[in-house]
Order: structure tokens, then sequence, then C-alpha cells
């Protein structure tokens, strides 16, 4: 591939970089691109990132590990594509996803990268722990396998395999039997989602796993489907239907809203505490669902919501996006988003950080320890906070 060969030739060139990218929506600071956020270089901003596709693509530059790991840096979290005031800010991450997709064509990509790739296509998942493991998080309750419920609930790769993340998927799978729920899981036959693969540009695993996990479900009639983390509530709502997926999707925090208006899940037990709530990127920015979490703590009797004054879409990524979960490009520093964004939540005078996100719920939890904020601040899921209030933790 060349300039003139590549996909967004006639975008990427219209970049001026006036720099709004880096800015939230409220404009408090300039610190809202997680690379840039974590550097404070020009290069690993947006508009620095696509001037250097630019010239690499010009082959005006050399590629190099530096390079890669610049492009590979950039989250997917779309605070770009709402800043961007020019009218092709709607194909950013796509240019820097095509961008990606040629590197891995010509096989230069970091070390990192190749082994999240590998995994996934080996294992099924990006840690490269064995299948039949993929339903230990199960492990101590009564959930039951899928055998055409009404809901499909799917897991996905942090909440089958982390530890901490597994917690929250528990909590999930208790709420929806608490509540009558017809429901099942796909257990060890679960496959990765492959929202991640689809965001570092390996196009043809992306494709093996969604056209995989299409005809999967719909081998097993599978109409409705919820899912534990926003990653692969993006990947089957927005990316299957491409591959014939033809499915209502729901992210859990819209399905445990329902319950709770209609009286199924009872939350009279409370939840005594101030908590604010970190905005997932594939919630809010990617799919425009900012008020049903919100809501959903809004119903918990004794629960003080507070606002970070970064939130819905000014709030800044954790940093777990596209991979950077696993591959780790932007940690290492006081100065990662994840650390910010907990100083971000200390500040408001909350004892509790709720997310709705295995990933968000891991990179932060880790971020609390970092800042050495442990019995002061405590990150929790969603669905553990519903389940202390439903009485069913």
């Amino acid at each position: 591939m060349s300039i003139d060969t590549y996909e967004f030739n006639d975008l990427i060139h219209r970049c001026f970089r006036c720099g709004y990218c880096k800015f939230p929506t409220n404009w408090m600071d300039v610190n809202n691109c997680p690379p840039y956020a974590r550097f404070r270089m020009e290069p690993y901003s947006c508009g620095g990132r696509l001037w250097l596709t630019r010239a690499w693509l010009n082959e005006t530059l050399d590629w190099s590990e530096h390079l890669a790991e610049i492009l590979y840096s950039c989250t997917t979290c779309r605070n770009c594509e709402v800043k961007c005031p020019l009218s092709f800010n709607v194909n950013i991450v796509n240019m820097v996803v095509a961008a990606r997709g040629e590197m891995i064509e010509r096989g230069k990509v970091p070390q990192s990268v190749r082994k999240f790739l590998e995994n996934i296509d080996l294992h099924g998942n990006p840690y490269g722990n064995a299948r039949s493991r993929r339903d230990s998080w199960m492990e101590g309750t009564d959930i039951d396998r899928y055998e055409g419920q009404e809901y499909l609930y799917y897991v996905g790769c942090t909440g089958s395999y982390d530890t901490r993340a597994q917690r929250a998927a528990r909590a999930l799978g208790t709420l929806l039997g608490r509540a009558g729920v017809s429901f099942g899981v796909l257990g060890s036959e679960e496959n990765c989602d492959g929202n991640e693969v689809h965001k570092l540009g390996e196009a043809g695993l992306f494709e093996m796993l969604a056209e995989n996990n299409v005809e999967r479900f719909s081998s097993l009639g599978a109409k409705k489907i919820v899912t534990l983390s926003p990653h692969g509530y993006n990947a089957v709502k927005n990316l299957y239907p491409r591959y014939g997926g033809d499915f209502q999707v729901f992210h859990y925090t819209r399905l445990l809203l329902e319950l709770i208006q209609e009286g199924r899940l009872p939350v009279s037990a409370g939840f005594d505490a101030r908590v604010t709530y970190h905005d997932p990127c594939f919630l809010g920015r990617w799919n425009d669902e900012y008020e049903t979490p919100r809501r959903l703590l809004a119903a918990v009797p004794s629960l003080r919501l507070v606002e970070m004054e970064k939130n819905r879409d000014a709030a800044l990524c954790c940093g777990g996006g596209a991979g950077n979960f696993e591959i780790d490009l932007l940690g290492g520093s006081d100065a990662s988003p994840a650390r910010q964004r907990v100083r971000h939540a200390a500040e408001t005078g909350a004892t509790v950080l709720a997310v709705a996100c295995p990933k968000c719920l891991v990179m932060l939890e880790d971020a609390v320890k970092a800042e050495e904020l442990e019995g002061t601040l405590a990150v929790k899921d969603i669905a553990e906070i519903l389940a202390e209030a439903a009485g069913a933790h």
C-alpha cells in the first residue's frame, strides 16, 4: 500500500493539527486524548498520529518500533471524533485502524500486539489461557448453559478470565437469576468477541471471529444477547450485522434498569455511599449510552451520585481500549490515563467509583492501588453495587 491506494487518501491530508482533538467537550484542559495525556508529546495526539501515518505511507518516514507504538497507543476512545470540527471527523478512528491494518499486512507491529493477536487466534482469548478454563468464573454458581433461554448472557474474555472481573460477571448472573430472567451462558464454548482485534486492524482474524460467533449464536437460536462488557456490546450490535448477525443486543445496564422499573428486581437494601460514575468509551462515545447507568444508580436507595468534572462525552478514557488493557502501552507512570481518572474521582469526595465495563473495573482498581487510595476509594462494577442493594451479594 502507498498513500495513493490508502482507503482514506482523500481525507488524511485534511487534518491541519488545530489541536481540538486533545480537549474534552467542556474545554477544561488540553489533556483528554489518552496517549497525549500520558506522554504530552504532539506525535501521540490524534493530529500528530495522522501526520505520522501520512508520512509513513508517503515513504518520507521509515517504519520503526517507536512509530508502531505511537500508532498502537491510540485507545480508539473517540474523544478526537467528538471534538474535531471538520467533516471527516467520523472517520478518524477508521483512518487509524486502516493504517494499523497496513502495518499488520507488512508484519511490522509491536511484539506485544503480535502476542495479543496470536493468543486470540490460538486460544480464543488475549491471555493465552486454556479455552477449557473460560467457564471458571461460574464455579460455585447455579448458572445454566444456554439451551434456548430468552437471553444469551455473553460474558467476554475479561469477565471470563480476569479474577477481579469475574466477580462482576458472577454479580450480573446472580441479579438476572434473582429477577427470574430466563438466560444461559456458553461457558467454555464462548469465544472472543473480536472488538479489540477489529480496532487493532487485524481484519482477517476479526472476520473469522465474527462469522464463527454469528453462526454459533444463530445455530443455538439466540435472539436476545445481554453483554457484561461494552466492548462485546459494540461488536455484536455494530459490527456483527455485516456478517449476518441479527440479534437484539443489550448492555446489561439497560436490562437491569428495565427489571427494576418492572418491579422484578427490588434494590430496597440500598447502598449507603457517595458514588461517582466513570463513562466507558464503548458504552458512551461509541454507543451514546450515558444516562441509563446513571438512572440505574439513581434508583438505588441511599446512594448519592456525584459527577466528576469530566463526564459523559467529556470523560477521560481509562486507557484500556483497543487492546491497551493487555498490551499496556500507556501504563508505567502517574500520568497514565487510569491514574489521572482515579484522581478525578477522588476529587469529588466519592468513596466508590462505579463502572459498567470489566476492563475499566480492572484498570481503575489497579490505578487506585498505584495512587495509594485503597481504603479511601473503592472501584465497583454497577452489577456489584446492585447485587448489594438487592441483598444478593
